[in-house]
């Protein structure tokens, strides 16, 4: 079976991995769930915020945007709830990217805002003479950050503290949560932002190529490039080929990473972030090399098949959750929304062993907290089979937790003129996570109007059976997709701007 059959397979159920497939084939369109008690809205609220015809020039905008397929949304009073614009508010579609809002709630839910990933170095038997009688130990905890530099640290540590060489080996540790080779099995395999997830990571699990041509041939290099040190590799390798398409292709063959690229595709010179399958052992064998250069033999690196025990030497931990939910919002990282929300999962008890049975993990917390049911895959939003409605997601964004835990992390959206033009006066500030996939847009947060009302708000845009038939076109952005999101762009700004002048005007009617 080729890599087109197989990536249009999953998307249309043709495998069964978990919930991946059922999901794709989700209903858009679903019931209205029931409120749960302990504090969640009520879903059936009815619009009363906006004058009638305030509400038919929002509907107008769906039209005039021409995007194809569903477009829902709606636009909440956030303190209490009230309904104040909607369109096909109850249709479910892919969150994308907003997704990682969810999960930034689960997250600080069960692990709370100071909560620091370790990595550690171990040693397995004690250190005699600069000697440690065993192994060394890397084990992760699930760090997304840890990079080249911070493995670095730890080798300077390591030597401080007078390790030279060991007996045994290089020993690591990546099954502190479930791992899994790639986030979403239907992205081309070659996508920097859909890598590996693990209990050990590193450079978010990409490996650096870069290429120069020489004479008639090139140099090709893979590294896991640092400030100051590039350290290569075994456990990957690239070869150029001359052939039309695809540009990439990928195999695993005796647990090595191996990659082709179109020599035509490659130019002078250029470089890319290229994904890694088996993370742990990619850490294992940068660190290997970065202690060498230390001058400390840590011999041969092999992955433990259970959580090793021993005397901890050299201990590194990530920022506070806070500063990486923040930074996973604002530059929307995939892979740390993955590792937050399988270390929730793991803290909560839940019995996870995959990513999809993480997600679903998040959508009954989300059920039992807020009383909205979605259908959640993974944890960024990567995977098209998530389904949320606006007005789920609305809700959840109004109640007091969100507006608390949520708000504060959320990233500034400006608004803009029909030229593309900052507003001198804008008639809100708005606050939001936004989510592209091809043919889906998503904007959800809050908008505070010049008056100091606030809305809590969500427009998912969604053209799915587009989607699906571009995933045959093997390219990274199919033909279409960048007018759809522009179009989509367009109209969250004519929607924003809208409900901030539209809200504050039927307010002064009533004063």
């Amino acid at each position: 079976m080729n890599a087109r059959l197989t990536r249009r397979g999953l998307l249309l159920g043709g495998l069964s991995l978990t919930a991946s497939a059922a999901m794709a084939q989700a209903p858009l369109t679903a019931l209205r769930p029931q409120a749960r008690p302990g504090g969640a809205v009520a879903l059936d609220a009815r619009p009363s915020g906006l004058r009638p015809q305030a509400r038919e020039s929002t509907a107008r905008f769906v039209e005039e945007a021409r995007l194809g397929g569903r477009t829902s949304f709606v636009a909440l009073d956030a303190r209490s709830g009230e309904i104040l614009d909607q369109h096909d508010a109850y249709t479910r579609l892919p969150p994308a990217s907003v997704a990682k809002s969810i999960t930034a709630l689960y997250a600080l839910d069960a692990l709370g805002g100071d909560f620091r990933f370790d990595t550690t170095l171990m040693a397995t038997g004690p250190v005699e003479n600069g000697i440690v009688q065993g192994d060394l130990v890397l084990a992760g905890s699930g760090d997304p950050t840890l990079d080249t530099d911070a493995l670095d640290g730890m080798a300077l540590e390591l030597k401080a503290a007078g390790v030279r060489g060991v007996t045994g080996g290089l020993v690591v540790w990546g099954g502190a949560v479930p791992q899994e080779a790639q986030i979403d099995p239907v992205q081309m395999a070659h996508l920097g932002y859909n890598p590996s997830v693990g209990g050990l990571n590193l450079n978010y699990n990409r490996i650096y190529f870069s290429w120069v041509r020489r004479g008639t041939g090139y140099e090709l290099t893979l590294d896991a490039r640092g400030t100051d040190s590039r350290p290569e590799v075994a456990m990957a390798r690239i070869e150029a080929v001359d052939r039309g398409t695809p540009v990439y292709t990928y195999a695993q063959e005796d647990g090595v990473d191996v990659w082709t690229v179109g020599r035509r595709y490659l130019g002078d010179s250029g470089s890319r972030w290229l994904p890694v399958r088996r993370p742990a052992l990619y850490a294992g064998q940068v660190f290997a090399k970065l202690a060498e250069a230390q001058g400390i033999d840590l011999g041969a690196v092999s992955e433990a098949a259970a959580a090793p025990q021993g005397t901890v030497l050299v201990r590194h931990q990530s920022a506070d959750l806070t500063r990486l939910i923040r930074d996973m919002l604002l530059y929307s990282t995939n892979l740390t929304a993955e590792q937050i929300g399988l270390a929730a999962s793991v803290r909560r008890g839940t019995g996870v062993t995959d990513l999809p049975g993480s997600g679903r993990a998040m959508s009954n917390w989300i059920e039992a907290r807020f009383g909205a049911a979605p259908d959640l895959v993974d944890h960024s939003g990567l995977g098209g089979g998530s389904r949320i409605s606006a007005m789920q997601m609305g809700k959840i964004l109004a109640t007091p937790q969100a507006r608390e835990a949520l708000r504060p992390l959320l990233k500034s959206i400006r608004l803009y003129g029909p030229r593309g033009e900052a507003l001198a006066t804008p008639p809100g500030v708005v606050v939001a996570k936004t989510g592209t996939l091809n043919f889906v847009s998503a904007l959800a947060g809050y908008e505070r109007t010049m008056g100091g009302r606030d809305i809590a708000f969500a427009i998912f845009s969604g053209d799915v059976e587009r989607r699906i038939d571009s995933q045959d076109d093997e390219e990274e952005r199919p033909e279409g997709a960048r007018s759809y999101n522009g179009r989509a762009k367009w109209l969250q700004q004519r929607l924003l701007q809208r409900w901030g002048i539209a809200y504050e005007t039927e307010r002064n009617a009533t004063n």
